[in-house]
């Protein structure tokens, strides 16, 4: 590994961020331009990317780093493999047909420049995502997916729902992120790894610790709130409501992919286990066939295709969870596959709604004369998602029908469901390509025309590539399966696909079965539609519903709690906080046993038992006292009590800080309470006087107790040491008291000095709210006089 390619890494980490500042500026000048003069970047880091396919096709780890917390060995480091190359060029390729379909899309927008800078953020944060190293910078940019989601999602925040669906899917993948950061910590703590290069070389460690299922249920929580999976999948659909080249990004290559990435990153080090294994499959499954039957029952283009991605999204984690080399090389493939023809497909109902004025799949009928190049796309597009022969989509669905063929139970179960799945899916697709461009032309809200050239290179290149993907087996073999592959599955793998027919092969009977089951449903699509409509009907109830009703009983939780300990009544809050103040004092000596033996009553000189004698004074002084002035003043009295011991015993800093401290306590007290009638008494019942006497003695008693295991501890010196050698020579103070003060501790005499400032406002602040109302009252006696 080169300087060269450090350099490729570092660039491709930043640059995103770098233009996402520049992007109203280039929108600014560039104009409707601006789009395609964006995309340099994105394709710069895909050719970058495309420079490291032979390091990585050698199965060669290229990795950089930067000391961030040296003290606890965290760097903030990236690496590309196998499985990272393949998540980056998807990002970055994808990438930079949406920053080019964004310019079009929004073309006119008063808001398009802020949106190209939300749409880079979004880019450079899955782009370290997926080229994080230290799980830490992992995490970082986890979050920074999260938060610019949400920015995209609630991009038109003028409308409720856009609002809505925002904060949804940031509440869902934000906890799921906190789950993951403790997940990760856990995993660092077990495997003495931060690093992943580090956490994939200790692979077998963590199923051995006692602290592996919490490990692994605070990950898959993380990864299944990212990548939507039951129950967790309701913000994707919802997330919709953000504009279509969002929609088209995110569902695509990139966020909901994030999940499925650390899934198939983790398998080394979590997998292998029945644990893994059921979690991952019945979760996947079911997410499979509940994603890929809501999409049918749609009649809205992208809800469709949301929920298609959902059962997509569930199909790649049950592959990852079943954990076979056919199914890991069969998850990758329709990785690349899905991110192909689901990216066309998302912009194809882009252009159809750009172009028409509806995504109603109801009303949308004889677009092929107004939108041939549309129709052609949408045609490649649902090949592919079909997975018909020659596209990549068929070699994907024939590795993991072949995964599920090798042996009974529960393959041929898994089996089942994916060919359900698959037929559901190809249904949709096959919908999208034809209804709305075949038949009579229907009557929509604006005459059909077709998308402008930023409006359709996307959805064309990607939907050629993927049907024409399929012929360079060779390659995809070498440069992506076998890096990739031996990324996931630990071990070498080495891949040998290719384009084939074979009648002998129980995959191609699976794949018959996928496209006769399709063909059918496609046939009956409306009544299947209506029947899953009643069965929803039925049913009643919505996870999106659970989660609304989840947030309203938070928010009522949170009111409740608040209403009773924030009940406004200022003798609570201070019983309280010096109850808890004793417990803390008392509760660790007790249960470390630590209680100090009190020590004999010492000697004392008659001015030790003067100041001993003030401060009684004092206290008796509060106790008895018949007004509110009178308690006041006497408050300082021990304060004076405690300076004059400090001056005693040769502090008269302490001390003189003490009595300027006392003196502006009293000071502003005082005036404070000049509001409460100070010539009034305050009487209290002997029950309250008793219960707040006791509370008072054990916060004093522990106190006590503290300074006393303080006291009874060896004195270290080494510190009083260090500022006797060094007070001279480093500081040029021969007074260590005042070079501790200005120069050891200097932070925190300004501290204090702020302190003291602050206090000395208040007292003004005080002084001018008492003189204000009665200037008014002078001012008010005058008028009248006059």
């Amino acid at each position: 590994m080169g300087p060269s390619l450090d350099i490729s890494i570092a660039l491709i980490a930043v640059a995103p961020f770098l233009v996402a500042a520049l992007a109203p500026w280039v929108k600014s000048f560039a104009g409707g331009l601006a789009g395609w003069v964006l995309a340099i970047v994105p394709a710069a880091i895909f050719i970058s990317f495309v420079g490291f396919i032979p390091t990585i096709t050698d199965l060669s780890v290229i990795r950089v780093g930067l000391d961030w917390i040296p003290s606890y060995g965290i760097s903030f480091s990236f690496f590309v493999d196998g499985l990272s190359l393949v998540f980056g060029l998807l990002i970055s390729g994808i990438g930079t047909f949406i920053v080019i379909y964004s310019g079009a899309y929004l073309a006119g927008h008063p808001h398009q420049g802020r949106f190209f800078s939300y749409m880079l953020m979004f880019m450079g944060s899955m782009l370290g995502l997926v080229l994080a190293d230290n799980v830490f910078t992992l995490f970082v940019f986890w979050e920074l997916t999260s938060i610019t989601s949400f920015l995209l999602i609630g991009f038109d925040h003028t409308r409720q729902a856009a609002r809505r669906a925002a904060i949804q899917a940031l509440v869902v993948t934000g906890g799921g992120g906190l789950a993951l950061l403790a997940g990760l910590i856990l995993l660092t703590l077990i495997t003495g790894q931060n690093s992943l290069t580090g956490m994939l070389t200790t692979a077998g460690v963590v199923q051995q610790s006692p602290l592996y299922f919490a490990a692994l249920g605070l990950v898959l929580a993380g990864a299944f709130a990212k990548s939507a999976q039951v129950p967790l999948h309701f913000w994707l659909p919802n997330a919709m409501e953000a504009p279509t080249p969002v929609s088209a990004y995110l569902h695509s290559a990139t966020m909901v992919k994030a999940g499925v990435y650390l899934l198939a990153r983790m398998n080394p080090v979590l997998g292998g286990t029945d644990q893994w294994f059921w979690i991952l499959t019945v979760v996947g499954g079911v997410t499979l066939l509940m994603g890929a039957a809501l999409a049918v029952r749609q009649t809205d283009l992208k809800q469709m295709l949301a929920y298609t991605t959902l059962g997509s999204l569930g199909l790649l984690v049950l592959l990852i969870g079943f954990g076979t080399k056919e199914a890991i090389l069969g998850a990758i493939l329709y990785l690349c596959a899905h991110s192909l023809f689901k990216g066309a497909m998302f912009m194809i109902a882009g252009v159809i709604d750009h172009g028409t004025g509806t995504r109603d799949i109801r009303i949308l009928s004889g677009l092929r004369e107004a939108m041939p190049v549309t129709f052609i796309a949408a045609v490649l597009a649902a090949i592919s998602m079909a997975g018909f022969p020659i596209a990549i989509g068929f070699l994907a669905k024939e590795e993991m029908y072949l995964a599920m063929t090798q042996g009974l139970w529960p393959d041929l179960l898994f089996l089942a469901v994916l060919i359900l799945g698959n037929a559901m899916m190809m249904v949709v697709g096959l919908i999208i390509a034809f209804k709305p461009f075949l038949g009579p032309v229907a009557d929509t809200p604006h005459a059909p025309h077709e998308g402008s050239l930023g409006l359709l290179v996307g959805p064309v290149v990607l939907a050629v590539l993927g049907v024409v993907a399929g012929l360079f087996t060779p390659w995809i073999n070498a440069s992506v399966l076998n890096p990739t592959g031996s990324s996931i599955y630990n071990n070498l793998v080495d891949a040998s696909i290719y384009l084939g027919f074979d009648l002998a092969n129980p995959a191609v009977w699976a794949s018959i079965a996928t496209w006769v089951l399709g063909a059918v449903m496609f046939w009956k699509a409306d009544q299947v539609r209506n029947g899953l409509r009643r069965t929803g009907e039925a049913i009643g109830w919505t996870f999106d519903q659970g989660f609304d009703a989840a947030m309203f009983g938070a928010i009522r939780l949170a009111h409740r709690i608040t209403g009773a300990l924030h009940h406004g009544r200022l003798e609570w809050y201070i019983l309280l906080f010096f109850v808890l103040l004793a417990a803390a004092l008392f509760v660790p000596l007790i249960m470390t046993s630590s209680l100090p033996p009190v020590p004999d009553m010492p000697i004392l000189n008659f001015y030790e038992w003067g100041a001993i004698g003030i401060a009684a004074i004092g206290l008796a002084t509060v106790l008895l006292a018949r007004t509110r002035l009178t308690a006041i003043a006497a408050l300082g009295i021990q304060g004076f009590a405690v300076a004059l011991i400090f001056m005693l015993f040769g502090a008269p800093d302490l001390s003189f800080t003490q009595f300027m401290v006392e003196t502006l306590t009293v000071i502003i007290l005082a005036l404070v309470m000049t509001r409460l009638h100070l010539d009034q008494v305050d009487h209290r019942d002997l029950e309250t006087a008793l219960r707040d006497g006791a509370v008072a003695l054990a916060v004093g008693a522990g106190i006590m107790m503290v300074l006393l295991v303080v006291l009874q501890t060896e004195l270290d010196l080494s510190l009083t040491e260090l500022f006797r050698q060094t007070s001279v020579p480093i500081a040029h103070g021969r007074n260590i008291v005042n070079v501790i003060l200005v120069d050891y501790r200097a932070i925190d005499t300004l501290g204090e000095i702020s302190v003291v400032m602050a206090a000395g406002l208040a007292i003004l602040a005080l002084i001018r709210l008492r003189a204000s109302p009665l200037a008014t009252a002078r001012k008010q006696q005058k008028g009248r006089a006059a």
